[in-house]
């Protein structure tokens, strides 16, 4: 008799998806790790903020911005102009990657526009799990210049219950080199709330990063949208391919009202 591996129905098809390079290459410090790949965007990105991707993995080092590239190209596709960022990943070490988020969310913006990538000098930041984490942590307290609002995906962003819960077989202890009873000042659920919109977009049937991480930022948070996909996990929300990702790009222009307002006519949004 088998047992089944609770993952095993998971869609996880989009982290092995060939995808093609991307067209920019941007170092943004001295490090192997200080690098972010860009898309320049068509000609509605002028008029548009500048998307900083941050990836997920759970902050370990096997997983890089590689398995963000389909992502980035979709939206690159859909007109926007945007930057994969890569971070170090050391465990034990959350100093390095959050150092690493708060140089490039402050240098990518004109280091893209210096090759050509075109946006409207403004910023969004978007994250995945952990990269859902330290977008929620950078908006409340490593803000760049010209933030307009952050997208979080199925984010890692409450780290004391992810801690009780186990995630990843102690991820949180893991980055952070113990539990995160003294860690306040890197768990976005205790920071204070970020000065600009933030969405949050959730799978209900998400495994790996349950829903009531979101729930309980939300309600520590209550500005936040929290926009609940069901029937859906953990990774179909990074993949264009998948019936979420006209969420994911909704919750996206529902942070820009002018977009908002040319995609229905009028400045309104759902919870």
């Amino acid at each position: 008799m088998t047992t089944e591996s609770p993952t095993a129905g998971e869609d996880r098809s989009v982290l092995g998806r060939a995808a093609p390079p991307p067209p920019l290459s941007v170092r943004y410090g001295d490090e192997p790790e200080h690098v972010a790949d860009g898309w320049r965007g068509d000609e509605r990105a002028a008029g548009r903020p500048l998307l900083l991707l941050l990836h997920g993995g759970f902050w370990r080092p096997e997983y890089d911005r590689v398995h963000t590239r389909p992502m980035a190209a979709a939206l690159s596709r859909s007109g926007w102009s945007v930057a994969s960022v890569e971070y170090r990943r050391r465990p034990g070490d959350p100093r390095a990657t959050l150092d690493d988020v708060r140089a490039a969310l402050a240098r990518l913006p004109r280091l893209l526009a210096g090759e050509g990538a075109a946006f409207d000098g403004s910023v969004l930041t978007v994250g995945h799990s952990a990269g859902g984490h330290l977008a929620l942590w950078a908006a409340a307290t490593a803000a760049p210049p010209g933030l307009v609002g952050t997208l979080a995906l199925a984010p890692v962003c409450e780290l004391a219950m992810a801690h009780e819960l186990g995630l990843d077989e102690g991820a949180v202890e893991d980055f952070l080199g113990g539990p995160p009873g003294e860690a306040a000042e890197v768990d976005p659920a205790r920071l204070p709330a970020p000065g600009t919109p933030v969405h949050i977009v959730h799978g209900t049937h998400d495994i790996r990063v349950p829903l009531a991480l979101s729930e309980a930022y939300v309600a520590a948070h209550p500005a936040a949208r929290l926009l609940r996909v069901p029937g859906t996990g953990h990774f179909e929300l990074i993949d264009p391919l998948s019936g979420a990702w006209p969420v994911v790009t909704e919750a996206l222009t529902g942070l820009i009202p002018a977009l908002r307002r040319d995609a229905t006519g009028a400045g309104t949004g759902t919870g």
